[in-house]
């Protein structure tokens, strides 16, 4: 190993090339609005996940106005009847997009998110070309990473808002890795703080970046001839891990709980989505032919970029190697080949489509793209590719634009339904184990489309020779929140109350401040709770379970241990290695 320092490498400067940051960021939101402009004559960009992250953020906003910071259980779920989606799928997106429908019209809180999540994506790619691109490449790579053919995917085809917000920090977890591969300690808490962000994000980025992670540190230990790097970057996942533990380990935990096998059911299973897969559904392939349409499209422009990037890649040794296992090992996760590594790799098949991984590629993409153009030794021939680089951009976009699904009905529907006190679809894989929410009372096929449908009564009584839900007299509600339900009852006679909500473990029952147990409707999972005859006070709680208690535990000793590193790391070293 090379134990000489080197001091780090800066992108040559040009006398010409005064291309700032602030001029990054104008350009950027000039293309981020264009991206939107669409939704200002159209309406929303009605994709696959659209109603599932409007329903979540609604969801959450009602709960901090009643009191609930931090909310675990999605109230108007299943129509009413709730589910644990909140303690399952990562907080960052509910939040953020929670936050944004309070201060703004619903309407035009999914544009505003979409339009953050570019800007914000962009300057995190900024960030990380700079330090090796001189300005005007730095920001084509950045405007590249941005609007790449596959965020475009995401915004009209797909609404994925989780997995949008997750590749703001993509950029930025390289950019720290990278660092980390040079021998550089102090890098480890940057690392950390970004493979944090990236899981409470969305689940499956975390999982790729996770793996991309090892890819990386595989290949430092490799040109580095150390395992210095491995170190570093095993410290960094460490804490990252550590720091999210209060949403990873009771999602961990509390699976045994749900049916999270449903998904990578049917089509959502890997085997189902590699490029260019047929299908039985023709809806589906359709859709899988057009994503395998962009990825190849993404591949080919990539590849054309790592080619003309290639005669520079001295100047920039330390990340185009590791760019280029990256990419490659991204392309190839894509195809079937790589199907072992889908069914043996721990939970790498909870991605559900290979074709996410053109996440990572699509970094690759910027930064190679970025490089090549820069590389071309004649003004006219970097002109005329950039030009060309626009025209598809465009047309990908014109394209996606005009075979998408624009809906002005969405945001009012879901509005209307948590208003009248309905509620919203919910989901398989977080329905709790013995509940189907297709047997519970209400439920139709044609419920996510009907706004005119009524809402089930909170309380009913169940009449156990029959099997039926009855009305029932008597009671009286005091609460009912997403977190508690208290009422009281008032019978001549012994009666089981069913209770508009899926049993779950950690629903806590007390029938006249005494534990009990709750029973369960057959077949649905809607709580039943026994009563003798007379007056009784009934409260239902959402207690925090121990789970819940050792994650937050968790994550704050990490939050305190990355401090006090950060506080002593001169007795850590601070050496900086060019690799071998």
């Amino acid at each position: 190993m090379n134990d000489t320092p080197s001091t780090q490498r800066k992108p040559a400067e040009n006398p010409k090339d005064t291309f700032s940051w602030q001029a990054a960021l104008l350009l950027l939101a000039i293309v981020a609005t264009a991206v939107v402009i669409p939704m200002f004559f159209l309406d929303n960009a009605s994709g696959h996940d659209f109603q599932f992250h409007l329903g979540s953020w609604m969801d959450a906003a009602g709960q901090w106005k009643e009191g609930v910071l931090y909310p675990r259980w999605a109230e108007w779920a299943n129509w009413g009847f709730g589910e644990p989606r909140f303690l399952f799928y990562p907080p960052a997106s509910w939040m953020f997009g929670a936050a944004l429908g309070t201060v703004l019209p619903w309407r035009v809180a999914p544009g505003a998110f979409i339009w953050l999540a570019l800007v914000a994506a962009g300057m995190s790619m900024w960030k990380l070309a700079r330090e090796w691109l001189p300005g005007r490449q730095a920001a084509a790579a950045a405007v590249l990473f941005a609007v790449n053919p596959y965020h475009l995917v995401i915004v009209y085809y797909r609404s994925d808002f989780a997995e949008l917000l997750a590749a703001v920090f993509w950029p930025l977890l390289l950019w720290a890795a990278l660092h980390a591969m040079r021998g550089e300690w102090r890098w480890a808490p940057a690392l950390a703080i970004f493979f944090c962000a990236i899981w409470l994000s969305n689940a499956p980025a975390a999982v790729i970046a996770t793996y991309s992670l090892i890819l990386l540190m595989a290949v430092a230990c490799a040109m580095r001839r150390s395992v210095q790097p491995g170190m570093i970057i095993s410290a960094g996942m460490a804490g990252g891990f550590g720091l999210a533990s209060f949403y990873i380990l009771p999602a961990a935990w509390e699976q045994r709980w749900v049916q999270i096998a449903q998904v990578v059911t049917e089509n959502l299973h890997p085997v189902q989505n590699f490029l260019f897969t047929r299908s039985i559904n023709p809806e589906f392939e359709l859709f899988n032919w057009k994503v395998s349409g962009v990825a190849m499209e993404v591949m080919l422009v990539t590849g054309l970029g790592a080619v003309f990037s290639a005669r520079r890649r001295k100047e920039y040794a330390e990340v185009w190697w590791p760019l280029l296992a990256l990419g490659a090992a991204s392309a190839l996760m894509m195809f079937r080949p790589s199907e072992a590594l889908w069914d043996n790799l721990p939970k790498l098949r909870f991605v559900q489509f290979p074709w996410r991984w053109l996440e990572p590629l699509n970094l690759v993409l910027a930064f190679f793209v970025a490089a090549g153009i820069g590389s071309l030794r004649r003004s006219a021939a970097r002109k005329l590719a950039a030009l060309l680089l626009i025209a598809a951009l465009a047309g990908t976009a014109t394209l996606l634009i005009l075979d998408g699904w624009w809906d002005s009905g969405d945001v009012p529907f879901l509005l209307h339904s948590i208003h009248a006190d309905r509620g919203y679809e919910g989901t398989n894989e977080y329905q709790p184990v013995g509940s189907d929410r297709s047997n519970l009372p209400g439920y139709t096929d044609d419920a996510d489309d009907n706004p005119e449908l009524p809402s089930t009564p909170r309380i009913e009584g169940f009449d156990s020779a029959t099997g039926k839900l009855v009305p029932v007299e008597g009671i009286r509600v005091h609460a009912w929140t997403a977190e508690q339900k208290i009422f009281t009852s008032q019978a001549s006679g012994p009666e089981t109350l069913a209770i508009r909500l899926v049993e779950y473990p950690a629903w806590t029952l007390f029938i006249d401040s005494k534990p009990a147990q709750p029973g369960t409707v057959p077949d649905s999972g809607e709580m039943l709770v026994p009563l003798p005859a007379g007056a009784h006070h009934v409260e239902l709680d959402f207690r925090r379970t121990p789970d819940r208690t050792i994650g937050a535990a968790i994550s704050g000793f990490s939050a305190i241990a990355i401090l006090v590193f950060v506080w002593a790391r001169p007795w850590f070293g601070r050496s900086r290695q060019k690799f071998v």
